[in-house]
């Protein structure tokens, strides 16, 4: 039993021994031969890892190119929706104007809808654009009417419809009558 270890060591010994240069020639050539594999395969590794380094950045910037298109496509929709209750808006300041004589429970009920229209629309990103007194901007105003007086530059004296922006963008321009000197 003893043997078998010592067996195994003293072969293990005899193909190690170095004073056994038969081979030498051969085991250059295959230390040649591995370290040129080594080197290909290193460089094959380093092309491969480019190669997946470019294919994550190319798709990252996918990523990002659909979020942007989903996020405006969300507000282009957004903006149309609330482009097209503008005129119901209108409405019911119309309908709030004429309600003078109107009972009391009838003009809180058009009130609290109205009022809740409103919000629901500033919670959007819907505001109203300031008209009168200030000086005509040509980027928020559309002047359907002049009047003679003042002086230096026009001034909105009177709001036609009013104007919209949706998120800082001029959804719809306010019709005013302005005052030019």
């Amino acid at each position: 039993m003893n043997d078998a270890p010592d067996e195994v060591r003293v072969e293990r010994e005899a193909e190690n021994d170095p004073s056994d240069s038969s081979d030498d020639g051969s085991e250059e050539s295959s230390v040649e031969v591995l370290e040129h594999d080594l080197e290909q395969l290193i460089s094959e590794r380093e092309e491969l890892r480019g190669l997946a380094q470019r294919v994550q950045a190319d798709f990252e910037n996918y990523r990002k190119r659909v979020l942007r298109e989903q996020t405006a496509l969300a507000e282009r929709a957004s903006a149309h929706l609330v482009e097209q209750l503008l005129p119901v808006l209108d409405n019911f300041e119309l309908a709030l104007a004429s309600l003078d004589d109107a009972s009391d429970k009838l003009r809180k009920g058009v009130e609290l809808v109205y009022a809740d229209l409103v919000a629901t629309l500033e919670r959007a990103g819907l505001e109203r654009i300031v008209t009168d007194g200030v000086p005509f901007d040509p980027n928020e105003h559309d002047a359907v009417l002049q009047e003679e007086g003042g002086e230096g530059e026009p001034i909105v004296t009177e709001t036609m419809r009013p104007g919209y922006r949706l998120k800082g963008k001029v959804l719809r321009p306010a019709m005013v009558k302005v005052a030019r000197g």
